[in-house]
């Protein structure tokens, strides 16, 4: 089957998408285009719309973002449950 853990740790591995990751903290629900503007505007990050957007399906094949379709706009949302299976599987060292 396909490793899970692997696609997770590729979509994690490129700089615009751990970007895209943190505008989706920065701002919860956002659209195709609000996105490209952060990221250029705050990152410098010019990557045309059609770049952001397999971003976007590397992320969402990876679990770590949903999209939904509303009307004509599909908006953008972060989810952090992938995350949460590395952390609980290398837990931090408790502080002595």
């Amino acid at each position: 089957g396909v490793d899970s853990e692997a696609v997770l740790f590729r979509a994690l591995a490129d700089r615009t998408r751990r970007l895209i990751l943190d505008e989706l903290v920065a701002r919860p629900r956002q659209t195709l285009f609000e996105i490209c503007a952060r990221l250029a505007t705050r990152h410098g990050v010019t990557s045309t719309r059609q770049a952001v957007s397999q971003h976007l399906d590397v992320l969402e094949a990876a679990g770590l973002v949903h999209s939904r379709r509303e009307g004509r706009y599909r908006f953008f949302e972060l989810d952090t449950t992938p995350l949460q299976a590395i952390a609980e599987r290398w837990p931090a060292a408790e502080e002595h």
